[in-house]
């Protein structure tokens, strides 16, 4: 029985399609198709009913799929074992923020790359919050704050945040020097999270309203620099702003709390080595090494520190 048969397999029943599973294993359409005939011929059942609008799992199926996926796990590790130390091979399925990770995190996946030829990354960037184990990911470096999941998280490092407003927007409304005060303010936001401020050790839950919106943080911060009002930002995105001028860090008496990057993954006793590398060399990176979750624990793709 080939393993490749069983992968694909796995893939389109999680994936409910033969079109999202080809995307996933990075293969054409007719090679997945190909492969579940192939399998199906050598089982003697149908694991798949086929329609125009997909493919749901038997019976069958769906017993087998528990059975095959544990195989490709246990295979996976075995081939891991017996690699030459430092060797990463197969693929790796990164999902990473739009706002941090083409200037924050690519160049550590090409270095990746670079240092392991026979490893193929594939890298989505959104600041949409996916779903890892529907959507077939191997892990997501994510931002901001935790929010409960069953995924295992690891931090690689802090997340430093400001509250801040363009000088013309000052002029205008003020600057709010308490939380209180902030709430009466235009907020710009990327849905109706809270925001967050320390007051020394206790943390102050906001509400704050805005006429708004956003899911990307480069969007937030052109919004900002318009003056149309007040946005929490990562420092790491707004450095060349503070430093000129156009935005102006408020409330500083009541800072952001330092939230975290983290990598996360689908729960599993051992991570696989290509997660293991990938975490390592962003601790290298970012310089905090902190197991920091436990393992119930999942990081909000949100860039604006809900």
């Amino acid at each position: 029985m080939d393993i490749d048969d069983l992968r694909a397999f796995v893939e389109v029943a999680d994936a409910g399609g033969v079109t999202p599973a080809a995307r996933r294993l990075g293969i054409s359409k007719s090679m997945v198709s190909r492969r579940l005939v192939g399998l199906e011929r050598e089982l003697g059942v149908q694991l798949l009913a086929r329609t125009t609008r997909g493919a749901s799992i038997t019976e069958a199926g769906a017993t087998f799929r528990d059975h095959a996926a544990r195989a490709i796990a246990e295979i996976d590790i075995a081939r891991e074992t017996i690699l030459p130390a430092g060797d990463l091979r197969g693929r790796l399925r990164v999902a990473a923020p739009l706002s941090f990770g083409p200037t924050h995190f690519a160049h550590v996946l090409a270095d990746m790359a670079r240092r392991h030829p026979e490893l193929h990354i594939h890298a989505s960037y959104t600041d949409r919050h996916v779903d890892l184990i529907a959507e077939g990911f191997d892990c997501a470096i994510r931002v901001g704050k935790l929010n409960d999941s069953n995924l295992i998280a690891r931090k690689i490092g802090p997340l430093h945040a400001k509250y801040v407003a363009a000088p013309a927007y000052i002029a205008e409304h003020g600057a709010p020097e308490t939380p209180d005060e902030l709430t009466t303010h235009e907020a710009l936001m990327q849905a109706t999270e809270p925001w967050f401020a320390l007051d020394g050790d206790q943390v102050i839950r906001m509400r704050p309203q805005g006429r708004f919106k956003a899911d990307n943080g480069a969007a937030l911060i052109a919004a900002v620099l318009a003056g149309i009002g007040i946005a929490v930002l990562p420092v790491n995105l707004i450095r060349e702003h503070l430093e000129a001028g156009t935005l102006v860090e408020v409330m500083p008496r009541y800072p952001v709390p330092v939230h975290g990057i983290y990598v996360v993954r689908p729960p599993g006793q051992h991570p696989v080595r290509k997660i293991r590398v990938l975490t390592e060399m962003l601790i290298e990176c970012f310089g905090e090494a902190e197991e920091g979750t436990g393992s119930s624990r999942d990081a909000s793709a949100r860039s604006g520190l809900a």
